[in-house]
């Protein structure tokens, strides 16, 4: 069962997450088993000295979108480990991130985050265990 009614709900409580809303993360959509987050790469601010989308934009979007997914699963839940992967340079103007829960235990979870562009490529692979707080 969910614990957000909505993707509307959701965004309402992570708008607390200041870093997230200042980074221009949104929830897309939200249900039992998928959590699309969206965040438009804006400018220079995003990229390294060499011209890509920084690790770090990455690796913030895919946390959160671990974050709005695993709470929706179970509140509180917080990252045990997380490990991210760089598969490609980013082309596009937009990038996302959606959720696949793989493990649902009892303490904790395991979400695959795939991160990807507005073109369709893959750039990165995110996956974070989370432990369900209150277990």
């Amino acid at each position: 069962m969910s614990t957000f009614k909505s993707a509307e709900e959701a965004r309402e409580v992570f708008k607390g997450d200041r870093y997230a809303a200042a980074s221009n993360i949104f929830i897309e959509s939200l249900d039992e088993d998928v959590c699309v987050c969206s965040m438009d790469v804006i400018d220079d601010l995003h990229r390294n000295a060499a011209g890509g989308i920084m690790g770090g934009v990455l690796f913030t979007l895919g946390d959160f979108a671990f974050a709005v997914a695993s709470n929706n699963m179970h509140s509180l839940t917080v990252a045990l480990t997380v490990n991210i992967n760089f598969l490609s340079s980013t082309k596009g103007k937009k990038l996302f991130a959606s959720t696949k829960c793989v493990k649902d235990g009892r303490t904790t979870c395991v979400y695959d985050v795939s991160i990807y562009d507005d073109t369709g490529r893959d750039v990165a692979k995110f996956v974070g265990t989370g432990y369900k707080m209150g277990t």
